[in-house]
């Protein structure tokens, strides 16, 4: 069984025990009880709020490497080739406080028919795919996912 405290962030040269494959919802919490990719048992006992990354690397109690991965789901795509649509999809849906994945005039959130009808609407082409959910981490997360950075 292992422990895990430690968070390493998204690089590591240390060679990786195991793998564990997560949910976006699960990749929210901070307590998990999983199965490594081995088969052994993996206890994640983190601070709460600060969702794990796909790619991030946590050290357990006896120093083994563990990467998590993202599951692939069932998410909503939408696309549309006008920005003007899809800047406001994006102020409506983040003015709903919704999870969103956001691409070169694509964005993915999770399966919700009322947000898809909306999205419909404002003139995006909305079909479902499976794929890793890997939204936004927010503005005032601490961490600047997707390559994006604070310049003061």
């Amino acid at each position: 069984m292992l422990d895990i405290y430690t968070r390493l962030g998204t690089h590591c040269h240390d060679e990786v025990y195991t793998t564990v494959t997560l949910s976006h919802e699960q990749r929210e919490r901070g307590r998990l009880k999983l199965e490594g990719a081995n088969g052994e048992e993996v206890r994640v006992f983190l601070e709460r709020g600060k969702p794990l990354l796909v790619g991030e690397f946590l050290r357990s109690e006896c120093n083994k490497i563990i990467q998590i991965l993202g599951a692939v789901e069932t998410v909503a795509h939408a696309s549309c080739e006008d920005w003007l649509a899809f800047s406001k999809a994006c102020y409506h849906l983040g003015n709903r406080h919704t999870k969103v994945e956001v691409g070169d005039r694509w964005l993915r959130i999770k399966a919700d028919h009322v947000l898809e009808d909306m999205l419909h609407l404002l003139g995006l082409i909305v079909t479902y795919e499976e794929a890793v959910f890997n939204p936004e981490s927010g503005a005032y997360s601490g961490h600047h996912g997707n390559g994006h950075h604070n310049h003061e």
